[in-house]
């Protein structure tokens, strides 16, 4: 589990296919890997990658033929920058929101507005995770947790502050620049819950899935 606040700006040094799949190999720049060991995640641009081999500036992973086939990692050159989280601790300051390292789709940049001091980004919305994305909701893009501040049928807006363009990649964003994007957990949770349920069925409380809809609760 992640909280979608970034720790470094890493590089990717290097991406070896196996078969399927591939091994990659991370530079990490300024993150901390001392209390790092084999076994454990790190989210790399959004991705849980778990460790299989790392020294004291790198670490390694191998991705299946899946997270390549729902990530943009497959597009991925030698030497890009990638934002780098450990998994969190029980006593970790919980700074953003619930993030599983399970990227959903691979969305684009359609736009960039300079407002001011922050700058606004246009992402596409893909029409399956479009009812897991709300107003002043939070989603995830290349790992780092951000805020939905308004939304059109196809499209939905971020609003970024200089820190956050300093301790990111999102600074390298342009037009066109396809970007890993998981929608909030607990939404995910919520409609699985619901659609289990028979829809003319009514539980003890009264509410159906069919009332829920009716009132424009879920879609």
């Amino acid at each position: 589990m992640f909280t979608g606040i970034i720790e470094a700006v890493g590089r990717l040094r290097a991406i070896n296919s196996s078969g399927d799949g591939a091994r990659v190999t991370i530079d990490t720049a300024t993150l901390d890997l001392s209390d790092v060991k084999l076994g454990d995640s790190i989210a790399t641009n959004g991705i849980c990658l778990t460790v299989v081999a790392l020294d004291a500036a790198s670490f390694s992973a191998d991705v299946s033929s899946e997270t390549l086939t729902r990530t943009g990692l497959a597009h991925y050159k030698m030497g890009d920058s990638v934002n780098l989280e450990k998994a969190m601790l029980p006593t970790t300051r919980f700074g953003g929101h619930m993030v599983s390292g399970h990227v959903d789709a691979v969305s684009e940049i359609s736009a960039i507005e300079h407002k001011g001091n922050s700058i606004d980004y246009w992402l596409t919305m893909p029409a399956e995770l479009s009812a897991y994305i709300a107003e002043k909701g939070s989603v995830t893009i290349d790992g780092t947790s951000l805020t939905v501040n308004s939304l059109s049928d196809d499209k939905f807006r971020l609003t970024i502050v200089p820190h956050t363009t300093d301790q990111t990649i999102i600074s390298k964003y342009q037009v066109g620049t396809k970007v890993n994007l998981e929608v909030d957990l607990i939404a995910r949770y919520i409609e699985r819950l619901l659609t289990k349920q028979t829809a003319d069925k009514q539980d003890e409380s009264g509410v159906t899935h069919a009332l829920l809809a009716r009132n424009g609760f879920i879609k």
